[in-house]
C-alpha cells in the first residue's frame, strides 16, 4: 500500500513523501531442516533425509505485501549489527522521496539500544506473540516446502548458497501471492 503525505507543516512547497509498508523477519534455515509431505503410492512409507548436523544461516527479509518487492540479507547470526545492516541495505532501496514503515515482530534485536534505524524508516513493532499478524511467516513456510525441505547440506557454505537460491527464485508474483494482508488493503 503506498499513500502521499504532506510533512508535518502543511504544503507550504514541501514535497510529497511516499509511504511504503514493509514486513520484516529472519528465518533460521540449518542443517536439521524440515520435513514436508510428499507424494506416494498409498500404504508406502517414502524415506527423507534428516540431518542432525547444527550448522544454520539467518534469512532476513523485508516484503512488501502491495507490490513483491522485498530485500533479503544472508548472515551468519541474528543480533543488533546484522540487523543495523539490514536497515541500510532497505534504506538503499527506498527512492527519494519515499520512507518505509517496517513492521516486525519484538526480537531483542529489533528494538535493542544500539539499534541504528535510517531517517528514511521508521520500525513499528507487533504485538507480543502474534506471528500471525506478520505475513513474511507465510514466505519461510513457502520456501522451506518448496525449495529447502528434505535436503542435506555439506556445510555452512552449502547452506547458504541453498538459501540465496531458493530466494532467487521467488518472484514479485510470488511474494504479493504468499504474503497478500488483507487486513492492510484498502477497500475500493
Amino acid at each position: 500500500m503506498s499513500d502521499a503525505i504532506v510533512p508535518h507543516g502543511g504544503s507550504g512547497g514541501q514535497a510529497s513523501v511516499t509511504v511504503r509498508t514493509f514486513f520484516m523477519d529472519e528465518a533460521r534455515l540449518g542443517q536439521q531442516g524440515t520435513l514436508t509431505r510428499v507424494w506416494a503410492r498409498t500404504g508406502s512409507r517414502p524415506t527423507a533425509v534428516r540431518q542432525t548436523k547444527y550448522e544454520w544461516v539467518y534469512l532476513y527479509a523485508a516484503v512488501e505485501p502491495a507490490t513483491g518487492e522485498s530485500v533479503a540479507l544472508l548472515a551468519p547470526n541474528a543480533e543488533t549489527g546484522t540487523m543495523n545492516v539490514f536497515l541500510r541495505m532497505l534504506s538503499k532501496e527506498l527512492k527519494a522521496g519515499e520512507h518505509a514503515v517496517l513492521i516486525l515482530d519484538g526480537a531483542g534485536w529489533h528494538k535493542s539500544k544500539k539499534l541504528v534505524v535510517p531517517d528514511n524508516v521508521t520500525c513499528l513493532l507487533l504485538p507480543p506473540y502474534s506471528p500471525e499478524l506478520n505475513p513474511v511467516e507465510n514466505l519461510w513456510h513457502y520456501l522451506r516446502s518448496h525449495y529447502l525441505s528434505n535436503r542435506a547440506y555439506r556445510d555452512y557454505d552449502h547452506l547458504f548458497d541453498a538459501a540465496g537460491e531458493a530466494w532467487r527464485k521467488l518472484t514479485p508474483d510470488v511474494i504479493r501471492s504468499v504474503c497478500r494482508c488483507p487486513y492492510l488493503e484498502r477497500a475500493e
